[in-house]
């Protein structure tokens, strides 16, 4: 029964978003990010998923801006005067200048308080100076390169203005000046109230900061913000204060600190709101769900705003008087320059003012919801209402505050009434406020002309090009919303192609590879010999063990293209899900097709063509710290896969198109700047072991368990691509390089192991006295098995790797080989 009417002051929520959160905590253990035990990390890599998902949300990419999260907008206002690098009076070069709109929020307005202290100026703009504003500086100012900052809203929350985008470029570009002084602009882009309804594209208006509060948007959760910084700012950005989690290190006895290499870790001190983050995710989802998207909310709101400016403008009491002074700069014609907030006071019919208190209390009684006062907003408010400095001044001393209900002194107002439309508000909540405003304002004679000449709007869209309506029953804008599917379901059709071996140039290819053979450095002994061969399409899933098999820029062919997302689009991996290694999938070259296997489940077949085409849902995923470019696999395999695991996953595949891109590792000793590209993997395309370190691990083990360990379960544990047959164990740590046939690695550091080793490859079954019985032996190491990075050779055959081939190892001067550098904890996957 509540006509809810302050969207713009907080969305509401929707119960599918409550949901949806409530049963990913019941279904997921979520541990302090900042831990490196498996629900810290599974925190860790869904608050990154999240950070993507704003970065799509806003049209733009971790390439050109990074999310910091914040307690709201009013922190990521804070968090920018603090750090900006503001250029104080009394130096040699010019100083800086805060320059803010005088219809901004007060959280804007008070940053001038931190850049005060900094001893930089700060000077207010009206809108029409800046909409007047547009000479150019000379020449020879332009080159200047003291930083300013100007702060604007992308809507006003106040009477929901629209001020135009195209100032982000026109200021950064030296066009527009929001006063004339040398130096670099930057632009600070207020856009909390905009977001709410309307969709912001960051690839065009490419402002340098923007502050957001999620519950603008959602409803839930509060108390969430984010600051998006350009990355072309954000070197530039100073901070003094250093919290937990900030730091790469830093000495307590002495005046030393190194912060941490990325930006959003450097600015968000302590540990995230993750729990408040994570619901985001659903907030997203169940957005798109319910309304299909930004622009379609931006429509169905502005229909509901224009419908109700429209009549509430036209109400008139029976002396021709007009029942309510709007307060507006647009005419509600265009949703490209009007947001979905009216303002308003109410008058009398000799034109008096009704205190917004009382218009309040009147609403409250009919269950109406408004928002009364100034809206955080004193400038806009002082414009509107022609409310002077001596007047706000005055009126402080007669006991009036920001936020009280004191609505007239002397006869004049000092606030107005808002009301303002979300995504889920309908027409029937319009019409109820109207009918209330004519039922307490209106005679019943004065009622029935306007009241009869509006109808219900009904079209499904609002004209691109500004609306012109002569009367009411001209009214004809949007108002349902249409559902539709979350995710489209990919083409299985489009193909690409994919590496078959040509049957009549193997044996060519086997007497190139065998002339191509690099001299081994090591001294005598037995040869050394590949002894199994294994590639894992699925990550985290079973073996699938060849005999030979090409290798592609990435590594074995088809090694960890794939890999299982949960409902959050994270990553799933046997430590989270141990009955991934029951998945056994194969892949056929000649038909073109992974098959898939599971106990209990009919196989399915997944086609190897890359069908990264128009129909497929691409997706920006992270593995171990490497951000990579998926596609989803489709609503079938799935199903597949949820039925077996019983709990909602997908198939996702990183995009060939975007792999050299989005997944490199820079490798010391390979040619100069080799970038090599890596699939779904953690650290590196290759992980060796050797069959004689997995005998002497077994008889430690064996001694610590009732039953001993074959050796072939204890071999498929350790998930390696490449099992060598070596005379000495652990002899592989001492070596630099290798051959194998034709192709050359580089070792680029132990695989230190973690529980996954403890999960019986066969059954699921963990046991956690392999790890233990690893670390004991290992003097409480846990190295096992080394990392290979391969450099293609320029070769007109394909790579081949074969079993019993000669493993011709090259020893390292220094014996003591350092692990890869990354946080993240090495694994197989």
């Amino acid at each position: 029964g509540i006509t809810y009417l302050d969207h713009a002051g907080s969305a509401l929520f929707p119960e599918s978003l409550l949901k949806a959160f409530t049963d990913d905590l019941r279904n997921n253990v979520y541990g302090n990010p900042h831990s490196q035990n498996i629900s810290s990390k599974l925190t860790y890599d869904t608050i990154e998923h999240v950070r993507y998902r704003i970065l799509q949300h806003f049209h733009t990419t971790a390439e050109d801006y990074t999310i910091i999260f914040t307690s709201g907008c009013t922190a990521a206002l804070k968090m920018i005067a603090e750090s900006f690098p503001w250029i104080p009076e009394g130096t040699k070069q010019p100083s800086s200048r805060f320059c803010y709109l005088t219809d901004s929020h007060t959280s804007v307005v008070g940053m001038r308080g931190i850049t005060a202290s900094m001893n930089v100026l700060s000077v207010p703009v009206k809108p029409k100076e800046m909409l007047l504003a547009k000479s150019r500086l000379p020449a020879e100012e332009q080159n200047s390169t003291t930083p300013h900052l100007f702060s604007y809203p992308a809507q006003s929350n106040f009477s929901g203005t629209k001020y135009p985008l195209s100032w982000i470029q026109d200021i950064k570009s030296g066009k527009l000046c929001p006063i004339k002084i040398p130096g670099k602009w930057f632009v600070l882009l207020d856009a909390a109230s905009y977001v709410s309804s309307s969709p912001l594209d960051l690839g065009v208006h490419q402002a340098d900061f923007i502050p957001i509060s999620f519950y603008k948007i959602f409803g839930f959760p509060t108390g969430l913000g984010a600051l998006l910084v350009n990355n072309r700012i954000a070197p530039l950005l100073r901070k003094t204060y250093f919290g937990g989690g900030t730091a790469a290190a830093y000495l307590a006895g002495e005046d030393f600190y190194f912060p941490r290499k990325s930006i959003a870790e450097r600015f968000e001190d302590g540990t995230v709101s993750f729990l408040d983050i994570i619901a985001l995710k659903h907030g997203f989802d169940v957005l798109e769900k319910l309304t299909g998207g930004m622009e379609k909310i931006k429509q169905h709101t502005f229909a509901l705003a224009h419908y109700t400016y429209t009549v509430l403008s036209n109400l008139k009491y029976a002396n021709g008087a007009p029942v309510v002074r709007i307060y507006s700069d647009t005419d509600f014609s265009n949703p490209d320059v009007q947001g979905p907030i009216i303002n308003f006071n109410v008058l009398d019919e000799n034109g008096e003012v009704l205190g917004f208190s009382q218009v309040d209390n009147m609403a409250s009684l009919h269950n109406i919801h408004v928002r009364t006062g100034c809206f955080c907003n004193t400038g806009a408010c002082q414009m509107h209402l022609d409310i002077s400095n001596e007047d706000i001044q005055r009126n402080l001393q007669a006991g009036h505050v920001c936020g009280d209900n004191i609505d007239l002194v002397d006869g004049r107002p000092t606030g107005s009434v808002r009301i303002s439309f979300g995504y889920m508000s309908s027409f029937e909540d319009a019409q109820t406020f109207l009918n209330f405003i004519m039922a307490t304002r209106l005679s019943k004679s004065d009622t029935e002309i306007p009241f009869q000449s509006v109808t219900k709007p009904t079209t499904e869209s609002v004209p691109d090009e500004h609306l012109s309506f002569g009367s009411a029953d001209k009214l004809s804008p949007i108002l349902q919303i249409s559902d539709r599917e979350l995710r489209n379901i990919p083409s299985e059709t489009e193909t690409t192609g994919s590496w078959q071996p040509p049957e009549p140039e193997a044996e060519s290819i086997r007497a190139a590879v065998s002339k191509t053979a690099v001299p081994t450095c090591r001294k005598g002994g037995k040869p050394i010999t590949v002894a199994k061969i294994y590639l894992y399409p699925i990550k985290s899933c079973s073996a699938f063990e060849v005999t030979e098999w090409p290798v592609g820029n990435q590594g074995l062919l088809y090694d960890r293209n794939w890999m299982v997302v949960n409902q959050n689009g994270v990553c799933m991996t046997q430590k989270q899900e141990p009955r991934l290694c029951l998945v056994n999938p194969s892949i056929d070259l000649k038909q073109k097709i992974m098959v898939i296997q599971a106990e209990g489940m009919d196989p399915i077949s997944v086609p190897l063509e890359d069908n990264s085409g128009k129909e497929a849902v691409i997706c920006e995923s992270k593995v171990c710290s490497h951000r990579v470019k998926t596609y989803d696999c489709g609503e079938r395999i799935a199903g597949w896969l949820s039925a077996f695991l019983g709990r909602p996953c997908r198939l996702i595949r990183q995009r060939s198109d975007t792999k050299s891109k989005s997944h490199q590792k820079n490798t010391k000793g390979l040619s100069p700047a080799t970038n090599i590209s890596l699939s779904l993997v953690n650290e590196a395309q290759y992980l060796l072991i050797n069959v004689a370190s997995i005998l002497q691990l077994k008889e430690h083990i064996s001694a610590r368990l009732k039953e001993p360990l074959e050796i072939e379960e204890l071999i498929r544990r350790f998930r390696a691509n490449i099992v060598i047959s070596a005379p000495e164990s652990f002899e592989e740590e001492e070596w630099a390089e290798i051959s194998i046939g034709a192709l050359q690695f580089q070792v680029v550091g132990p695989c230190s192991r973690c529980q996954i080793i403890c999960i019986d490859q066969q059954s699921g079954e963990r046991n956690k006295e392999i790890l233990q019985s690893l670390s004991a032996a290992r003097g409480r190491k846990t190295n096992f098995g080394i990392y290979l990075m391969n450099q293609p050779l320029r070769s007109s055959f394909s790579d081949i790797l074969s079993v019993g081939s000669q493993v011709l190892p090259v020893l390292k001067e220094n014996t003591e080989i350092k692990p890869p550098t990354s946080s993240e904890e090495k694994c197989s996957g």
